[in-house]
């Protein structure tokens, strides 16, 4: 084997190696691009049962979260409601007691009045029967003076 022999034999065996080296790449290439096709799809599989499985989760918190706001908005309703009551008893209590302060109050202006009145007529009279007195008194006192 001389050197021409053994530059093709080396030349041969590269090519040879070239050549397997391609075709398992290739095979390589092919086997990986199943595996990422299988994988995409068994990927985007999982991730739309998940996109499922959270669209369901959300759909029925955001249902019991509804119910949880009608509760709430119901019990305000009836504090509000209770509020709105008591607030209309208590004005019409304030109402009852104004009025009957204010019947007290003419009850007792009137009661006062006829009193005062009362006074004022004894008064009158007293007077009179002071200046009657005064005028007998006066008269009594003119005679014994001319006697």
């Amino acid at each position: 084997m001389d050197e021409n022999d053994f530059k093709r034999l080396l030349e041969a065996s590269a090519a040879e190696t070239q050549h397997r080296f391609d075709e398992t790449a290739e095979r390589l290439a092919g086997e990986m691009r199943t595996f990422v096709d299988a994988n995409a799809a068994e990927t985007r599989q999982l991730f739309e049962k998940t996109a499922k499985e959270l669209r369901l989760h959300f759909d029925v918190t955001a249902e019991e979260m509804k119910h949880e706001v009608q509760l709430v908005a119901e019990r305000v309703s009836m504090v509000d409601e209770r509020l709105t009551r008591e607030a209309a008893d208590i004005r019409a209590e304030m109402h009852q007691g104004f009025a009957d302060t204010q019947a007290m109050i003419k009850f007792s202006h009137a009661e006062l009045d006829r009193r005062i009145h009362a006074v004022e007529e004894k008064s009158r009279t007293l007077e009179e029967s002071v200046h009657r007195l005064q005028a007998r008194m006066d008269r009594l006192e003119a005679m014994t003076a001319t006697q």
